[in-house]
């Protein structure tokens, strides 16, 4: 998470590779990097236009998108890098296959808003006071990303000289434990950039879109009711450690709420019942992976729910 955000300039992607292109009818789309500056470039076969990209959003593990100014306003590129096919395809959601222009082609204009709340996850402290500053920013989701200033609780923690004003427990106290949440605002923490069940709505986004929105795919499962801490986001995700895509990881979060032999019986600390297919690797069937077409690659469905053919997204 740490490197979600980057300048262009220093983006490997668009350094490791010398050949990412995207073809939409008439229209060439080429990332080239030119110098330190990688240069978006699209023609219809007649005309050109070009912009130095400026920042990238994404590791590219996944994928990565840009952003670029142009008369001082923020513009997102038109395309996006997909690592599984290790080449350019239109940005999720922005496909355009008939644009009246080169610029429209080009690109997406963003108000400053939106770019705010790009900054805002991908960042640390480039929005101040309502203003967007990035020069000041730390880049990617670091420590106080979560945490707020962190500061006093570290001088509070490590320096001797510190403890007679704070001492070890008000040291704590010094910085923002999201642990310390309710389930439900724990996972609407987690949602603020994963995607609340209000950014879905206010999105209007639908069907199998929204599977990437995990914290809205979570609270909308039958098994969340009125919120559980076995079921928030850090009961199986360590936000401080790599994801792990290993299903059997997570069968002993299951089971902490589901019994796991046929002659156990539900209980309040268990009301989860057994299931009678299997008691290992729970999440390949209850939350499988769906492919988004878009985004060329799939997700975990956090809608834990028993998958019947048919059913609605």
């Amino acid at each position: 998470m740490a490197h979600t955000l980057m300048p262009a300039a220093t983006a490997d992607v668009l350094h490791s590779r010398t050949d990412l292109s995207f073809r939409n009818g008439k229209y060439l789309y080429e990332i080239k990097t030119k110098g330190a500056a990688p240069e978006l470039t699209v023609t219809d076969g007649e005309h050109s236009i070009a912009a130095d990209l400026l920042w990238a959003f994404g590791t590219g593990k996944l994928g990565q998108s840009y952003l670029f100014l142009r008369d001082g306003k923020y513009l997102e590129s038109r395309v996006t890098y997909f690592s599984s096919l290790k080449n350019l395809d239109f940005t999720p959601t922005r496909a355009l296959p008939s644009p009246h222009d080169l610029a429209e082609a080009q690109a997406r204009p963003v108000d400053i808003v939106e770019v705010r709340r790009c900054f805002g996850c991908h960042s640390f402290g480039a929005n101040v006071a309502g203003r967007l500053d990035t020069s000041k920013a730390s880049l990617g989701v670091t420590c106080e990303a979560c945490h707020g200033p962190g500061l006093n609780h570290e001088l509070a923690m490590e320096f001797s000289q510190w403890e007679d004003r704070y001492g070890q427990e008000e040291g704590r106290k010094l910085i923002f434990n999201p642990g310390r949440l309710t389930p439900s605002d724990s996972v609407d923490f987690c949602g603020s950039c994963h995607g609340t069940w209000m950014d879905v709505k206010l999105a209007g986004t639908t069907g199998i879109s929204n599977v990437r929105m995990q914290p809205y795919r979570l609270m909308s499962s039958k098994c969340w009711g009125t919120g559980d801490k076995r079921l928030a986001c850090i009961a199986c995700h360590d936000p401080h450690q790599p994801l792990s895509t290993d299903a059997a990881v997570y069968d002993s979060k299951c089971l902490a709420c589901h019994v796991s032999s046929p002659a156990a019986r539900a209980t309040k600390d268990h009301p989860g019942a057994v299931c009678p297919v299997a008691t290992k690797e729970c999440t390949n069937c209850h939350m499988p992976k769906i492919e988004i077409p878009d985004m060329h690659t799939s997700f975990a469905d956090h809608l834990i729910r028993v998958v019947r053919p048919g059913a609605p997204d």
